[in-house]
This record gives structure tokens, C-alpha cells and sequence, in this order.
């Protein structure tokens, strides 16, 4: 059987569109309070940014070098800007249908008024406009005249931009061109003050220097002015053998995202046909990448219309993590984690004993050394302020901070440099590599020996995002774990390559091996006629020897369940292929971003959690860590996230054999929604203090098994 034909295979990009489409829907969800179906709006926008910003560039990119090799899906980079344009266009007119047709309407029902053109406002509200614009934002403007002694000016990416069209007073001969940036220093919306009724009117700063701006060109009548937004490729190129100093590189490419290709031009519909001919024109645009926007550029400011007070009784109420019962509050987490294994589960239960494990290792006196890796940190990250704190303590610390987490290059620049200054030994990371892998490791000089501490999660050591993405953890002394996990750090401060593992498996060059093997001893079972079952939770799946691997299993009888959040180029239904395969996507409040993976094994199950996705960049271009969890009572909580993540019937969308999702419905069943549960079971067992029961032994069974 050839597992390699491209039918068998859907487009990464085309595959990635569709997650976002799972996305919008929750801004499409009347079930949903307003304004969090405004938060999915905009997320949907700087998703599409980014996608734009490294996944278009890329196809570009290859295009412009003539390359012509097909993806799994049988397409040519240049045939996948072609599909992925048309989806493209379709998707931007479905976001701005759900913001103009589904949402604004909406806002008078709640006193919320957001005035689209500045041609709404009355007369006080005109007067109030003009003198925020003189007062405010006037100072602050730069416009920029386009003529024979003044050149086309940067655009800066991702940034908002008005172009007009002038006319020298008193003359009729040629138009000239100008452009300012609507600065990114000011507050994006306004609220305007009135006395009048109790509704909250907002506009945009581009609307009020739209409506002033013949008050920057003075000597000139604006024949026409419009917004205008543009997105250049950002996706670094990094000779990492050739640089004498990574951090010094990495600074000289961040520069150059200001400017990389135009890749796309957003303009608003109905702009002056001459303005936007001087912008294709200027930023060397094609018309394939002009799109022609029906309401406002960058919803991204509905985010901070989320962000205002008063309107609480249109969000969800914010949870609260709740404390993890093996740490209470003020224990001792080296005491606590000798006893035994603790999963954390986040952000159902807190982050915090994370970073207390971190500071409490910074002032014992029994702890010699910390070694951790951080790939995303938050701006203000108490983790960092305790690593530094621990070298100026006098312990060994090592610190390896991966510069080329993309979009956080600059962020993780400076913790680098902090924590050099702190005295800690800070890897940059491997040549070629990305370590994407959450570890940590504490060693401790005990009464009986040394022993090790280990935390591994899968999630980044980031206290902000922690309160908003699904990610789980595991704290350790496991002997057999604090030895590999030496062997790792071993490996990434120096050329130390162990000769193999007691438990963890580490990519780029084991993981691989290692996953194929478990699908292959799987198949092996069902070949038998034994219990073969594989369940598996990630981001993305985009491997082509692991979905060749899945195909081969389900042919073989193995039952295979997948809850993958994003990109998923597997097909189902395809007979004597993939009719064994059922893929799902939790799209909810949180991110999913946990990734955990079962192997029945006969009635013998394996679990493993790890802080890869099953994509080749993964496997065989990061460093990875994937680890077991062999605690049956932990193994049986575990098991039990996957049960209610298969049985939620609120916001799993369920993957059908033409490509499409269909969000399951809980018409006929009652309501199950699994983040909503997680909630009340994590405030429940802090409430009661109950311990979950398990068996030493058990298989999972999913309660839903929807073929589409």
C-alpha cells in the first residue's frame, strides 16, 4: 500500500485556514457572550497577521527561488499561494460579514456605540473630536509629502497608515501623494464624552485624523484620503554556521522585518483608484495580495474594546486557578515531590508552584545547582528574577534561552543579558536547533546523597500565558528522570551525547524513532487480534512518516483517536486507509496546547506527555522532550482529561472525510463542555480535598465515536 499519494493528504496552509475557521466561529456563536465572541474576532486577526507574516512569506520565498517541489498534497508553492489566496479572500470577507452583520448590530442593544465613519458625528461630537486631535494627537503626527526630492517612505509592517491625495490651493495641475502613520503610541480608540445618555461612544484615532487632516497639509485641498495597512515578510533567515555571535545576528535580522517584501496591502473599500495605484506602484504589490476591506483595518482593536470596564456582564466571569492539592500553600515543594509525582494541570489548577519551585531552589541552602530552558518567558517573569537571584546566591545556574523563539527574539535578548549580568551561565541554544523542550532541573545536596528535582512541561515557563493556555506538567525525583535530565543539559552545554535513555526520549534524534516504534508495536497487537488503540492530543500533525505510520495502523484494525487544536494534513473515511481514524478540535477559552499520547499496548497502556507536535519541524529540526507518566493514579487522571475532551459536545469540532468540521451538537444529550468541567472539578476538589480513585489498570474508551 503507497501511504505517500497525495490524495490521501490535505494542504498545511489550506489545513491551518480551517483551524481559524474554527476560531471565527466562536465569534459566530450567539451562545457566546458578546464581548468574548469580540475577543475570538481579533484573534482571528493576529492569527491571520502571523500566518500571513511567516507562512505566505515562505511559499514567496520559495516561488521567487524557483523552487518546484510538491508538498504532500501534490502542490507547487506557486499552486499553493494560488488555492491559498482564493481561501484567503473568502475567509477576510467572512470575518468582516461577522463584525459589520453579526456584532455591530449588537452593540446598541448594550449603551456601546463605535462610530465607523467620522461623517456620523453630530456637532458636539465634531467639536470634541477636533480638540482631542489639536491636543493629542497633532504633536505627535509626521506627515510625509512623496515628490521628486522626497522618496517613497518605509512603511513600517503591520502598521496603520492614512495616503491622500492633494491639490496645491489655487492650482489645477498634478496631484501629489502623501501618507502618515496613525501612531502606534496613542490609544487606538477613543471614547467620546457626552452628557447626553448613558451609551459608551467610541471611535478610532484613524477616523479622527482622517476627519483633520487637511490640518496637516495646509497649503494643499485633500482630494481624497484613506486608510491603508500592509504586512512584509518576517520570517528571519539566520546563517547560524557563518555568525561569529548568534545574539549579534539575531539583533541585525530583527531589524529587518521593517523591511522585508510586501506581502500583503489591506485597503478600505472604496479608496481613490489613484491612491491605490501609487500604493501597488510603490510597495511592488501584485493584485493577487490587495485586499479590499469592508469596515475598519485591524480588528485587532476589538481586543481593547474587551479590555473596558463596564461591561462585565458581557464576558465570562474569570476563573481563578486553583491551588494543587500535593503543594498547599507555604509547603515545602522538594518535600512535597519526594513523596511523590505531581501533575499539574494548567490553568485549571495554578502556575504557581511552577515558579515556587524555582524561587524556593533559589534560597535553600541545600540546592548546588538549577538548569532550566526557556523558550517563551513573560515581560515581567518572577522565573527569571529567581534564576538571577539563585546565581547571585552563589548556585551554578545554567539558563538556555532560545533567541529564535520567533516573535519573542527581542524579549528573550534581554533576559539573556540580564541573567549573564546575574552571573549565570546562559546558553544561546544549538547550531541549526531549536530547543523548544520545558525542562528544569534542581539538584540537591541531601542528608542521604544528592538527588534531583525535575520539572517537565508542555507548555513554555510563561506566568501570563499560563492563565490562558491547556498545558500540563510534571514535578519528579524519580532517579531514573534526574539522570537523563542531566544528560540533556550535558548535551546542550556542550558535545555530550548519551549513549541512550532510561526514561525520556529526546528529538531530534530519538523522539521520532521512538513514536513510530510505539504505532508500529500497536499495529503489531491488532495484527494479532489483540487490544490496540492509540489516543493522541497536539497542536499540529504534519509528519509524513507518522501519518503514513497512523494509515498502516488503521489499516491494520488499530482504533485511533486524535484531538488535534490546529493543522491536521491526515485525511479520515478514506477506505482501507484511514476508516479507523477520528480526529477532533477543542476550540474554547483557553488554548489547547497540551500534548499527551496513549498506547493501549494489550491492556498494558503507556502514556507519555511531551513538548512536541507531530510535525517534521519538531521531530527533526528542535530539540524535544517527550516523557512517561507511570503512576497509575496519575495515568488514571490523565485518562480522564481525554475522556471528557472526547465527550464534550460544546466546542469540539469533529474533522469529516471531505475536509470540512462540523461542531458537534449537544441538542439531544445534556451540555458537556470539557474546559467549563475541568473548572469545577479543580474548585471542587480544592472545596472537598478529594483524591481521584484509581485502578491500576484501565483502558480508555471514548464515548464518542463519530466516523462523519
Amino acid at each position: 500500500m503507497d501511504y505517500s499519494r497525495p490524495e490521501y493528504y490535505t494542504n498545511r496552509e489550506i489545513s491551518w485556514v480551517r483551524f481559524n475557521e474554527r476560531v471565527l466561529s466562536e465569534a459566530r456563536d450567539e451562545q457566546i457572550p458578546l464581548f468574548e465572541r469580540l475577543k475570538f474576532l481579533s484573534i482571528t486577526v493576529s492569527n491571520l497577521d502571523e500566518f500571513f507574516m511567516i507562512r505566505v512569506a515562505s511559499l514567496k520565498d520559495m516561488v521567487h527561488a524557483g523552487y518546484e517541489k510538491k508538498d504532500l498534497s501534490g502542490l507547487k508553492p506557486k499552486e499553493q499561494l494560488k488555492q491559498l489566496g482564493e481561501v484567503l479572500h473568502r475567509f477576510v470577507d467572512l470575518q468582516y460579514e461577522t463584525y459589520q452583520k453579526m456584532l455591530v448590530p449588537q452593540f446598541a442593544c448594550h449603551q456601546l456605540h463605535i462610530i465607523e465613519h467620522h461623517e456620523e458625528l453630530n456637532e458636539e461630537q465634531q467639536k470634541f473630536v477636533d480638540q482631542y486631535f489639536m491636543e493629542n494627537v497633532y504633536p505627535v503626527l509626521t506627515p510625509m509629502a512623496v515628490d521628486s526630492s522626497r522618496p517613497f517612505p518605509l512603511i513600517k509592517n503591520k502598521s496603520l497608515n492614512i495616503c491622500a491625495l492633494l491639490s496645491k490651493k489655487g492650482e489645477h495641475g498634478d496631484l501629489e501623494f502623501a501618507t502618515v502613520q496613525v501612531p502606534s503610541v496613542l490609544a487606538r480608540m477613543v471614547r467620546i464624552d457626552s452628557e447626553q445618555n448613558d451609551t459608551v461612544t467610541l471611535i478610532r484615532l484613524e477616523e479622527i485624523i482622517e476627519k483633520n487632516i487637511s490640518k496637516l497639509f495646509l497649503n494643499y485641498d485633500v482630494i481624497g484620503a484613506s486608510p491603508y495597512r500592509i504586512m512584509r515578510n518576517a520570517d528571519l533567515t539566520i546563517e547560524e554556521e557563518e555568525a561569529e555571535d548568534l545574539l549579534k545576528e539575531i539583533e541585525k535580522q530583527i531589524k529587518k522585518r521593517q523591511w522585508g517584501e510586501v506581502i500583503r496591502l489591506e485597503v478600505e473599500d472604496g479608496v481613490d483608484k489613484r491612491l491605490l495605484k501609487i500604493l501597488k506602484k510603490e510597495l511592488n504589490v501584485s493584485n493577487e495580495d490587495i485586499y479590499t476591506i469592508r469596515g475598519p483595518l485591524d480588528l485587532t482593536f476589538l481586543m481593547k474594546v474587551y479590555g473596558m470596564e463596564g461591561f462585565e456582564d458581557l464576558k465570562r466571569k474569570v476563573y481563578e486557578p486553583q491551588q494543587v492539592l500535593e503543594l498547599p500553600s507555604g509547603c515545602n515543594i522538594f518535600d512535597a515531590v519526594k513523596e511523590q509525582d505531581i501533575l499539574l494541570h494548567h490553568p485549571y489548577q495554578t502556575f504557581e508552584p511552577v515558579v515556587q519551585f524555582i524561587e524556593q531552589a533559589a534560597e535553600d541552602p541545600k540546592v548546588l545547582a538549577i538548569k532550566q530552558t526557556l523558550y517563551r518567558v513573560s515581560g515581567n517573569s518572577p522565573i527569571v528574577k529567581a534564576l538571577a537571584r539563585a546565581a547571585e546566591n552563589g548556585k551554578q545556574v545554567s539558563v538556555l534561552v532560545e533567541l529564535k523563539a520567533r516573535f519573542d527574539e527581542e524579549n528573550n535578548i534581554v533576559w539573556a543579558k540580564m541573567l549573564e549580568k546575574s552571573g549565570c551561565h546562559v546558553i544561546y541554544g544549538l547550531v541549526g536547533l531549536k530547543t523548544h523542550s520545558k525542562i528544569t532541573l534542581v539538584v540537591r545536596q541531601e542528608e542521604e546523597g544528592i538527588r534531583r528535582y525535575v520539572h517537565l512541561g508542555t507548555g513554555n515557563y510563561n506566568d501570563a500565558t499560563a492563565k490562558l493556555y491547556s498545558d500540563l506538567g510534571l514535578l519528579t525525583s524519580s532517579e531514573a528522570i534526574g539522570e537523563d535530565a542531566t544528560a540533556v543539559f550535558n548535551m546542550l552545554s556542550g558535545y555530550s551525547e548519551p549513549l541512550g535513555w532510561n526514561k525520556l526520549s529526546v528529538a531530534p534524534l530519538w523522539l521520532k524513532k521512538k513514536l513510530l516504534k510505539l504505532i508500529e508495536r500497536e499495529k503489531e497487537h491488532a495484527q494479532k487480534e489483540r487490544q490496540a488503540r492509540i489516543v493522541a492530543k497536539m497542536n499540529s500533525l504534519c509528519d509524513p512518516d507518522i501519518m503514513a505510520a497512523l494509515y498502516e495502523a488503521s489499516a491494520a484494525g488499530v482504533q485511533i483517536y486524535l484531538l488535534i487544536r490546529g493543522i491536521c494534513c491526515l485525511k479520515v473515511g478514506i477506505e482501507s486507509v484511514s476508516d479507523n481514524i477520528y480526529v477532533s478540535s477543542i476550540v474554547g477559552d483557553y488554548l489547547e496546547h497540551g500534548r499527551i499520547f496513549y498506547f493501549e499496548n494489550d491492556l498494558e497502556p503507556e502514556i507519555y506527555m511531551s513538548s512536541a507536535d507531530w510535525m517534521p519541524r519538531n521531530l527533526e529540526r528542535r530539540v524535544e522532550i517527550m516523557f512517561p507518566i507511570e503512576e497509575p493514579q496519575l495515568k488514571a487522571k490523565i485518562m480522564h482529561i481525554l475522556d471528557l475532551q472526547f465527550r464534550d459536545n460544546t466546542k469540539r469540532h469533529i474533522l469529516m472525510p471531505n475536509g470540512s468540521y462540523q461542531k458537534k451538537s449537544h441538542t439531544s444529550e445534556e451540555r458537556l463542555c470539557c474546559q467549563e468541567e475541568f473548572c469545577k472539578e479543580a474548585k471542587a476538589a480544592v472545596k472537598k480535598s478529594k483524591s481521584v480513585k484509581t485502578a491500576n489498570k484501565r483502558v480508555f474508551t471514548p464515548k464518542m465515536h463519530e466516523k462523519g
